[in-house]
């Protein structure tokens, strides 16, 4: 998981939302209220969805786009249990918390990297693919 989580308000447009994506190379941003406990997640889908569909993204907010019902990880998940949570709910990225606390963003990409990472010619399953989520 990545544990530098790009943040950003809910009154961000989709615009300056996809720029600081894009700077940080990163497919998604928790968005955070504070006037609100709750966090929401802006995926590049969702503002290619606001594109495509023929809205503004200087005008179009954060708060608009993202998907604020989560499903949430902690740290102590499996790749396993992160990746079949993924398929369950259709969705490529997870928020992880620890407590109250945002800890870390995983994706899609961040789990085949690491399975990737951990196969041997061979071909035989990699020793790692029970890692929990931090520390891989």
């Amino acid at each position: 998981m990545s544990e530098r989580v790009l943040t950003i308000g809910p009154v961000h447009t989709l615009r300056e939302a996809a720029r600081m994506m894009a700077a940080r190379k990163v497919g998604a941003a928790v968005v955070v209220n504070p006037d609100d406990s709750g966090v929401g997640i802006l995926t590049e889908r969702d503002i290619l969805n606001s594109v495509a569909a023929g809205e503004n993204p200087d005008t179009e907010l954060a708060a608009q786009h993202c998907t604020q019902d989560l499903v949430f990880a902690a740290p102590d998940w499996t790749l396993e249990d992160a990746a079949a949570a993924m398929v369950r709910g259709g969705f490529r990225h997870l928020v992880v918390v620890q407590g109250h606390d945002v800890v870390g963003l995983l994706s899609m990409r961040d789990i085949v990297r690491v399975w990737s990472a951990a196969r041997v010619p061979s071909q035989t399953t990699p020793s790692t693919s029970s890692s929990t989520l931090v520390g891989n």
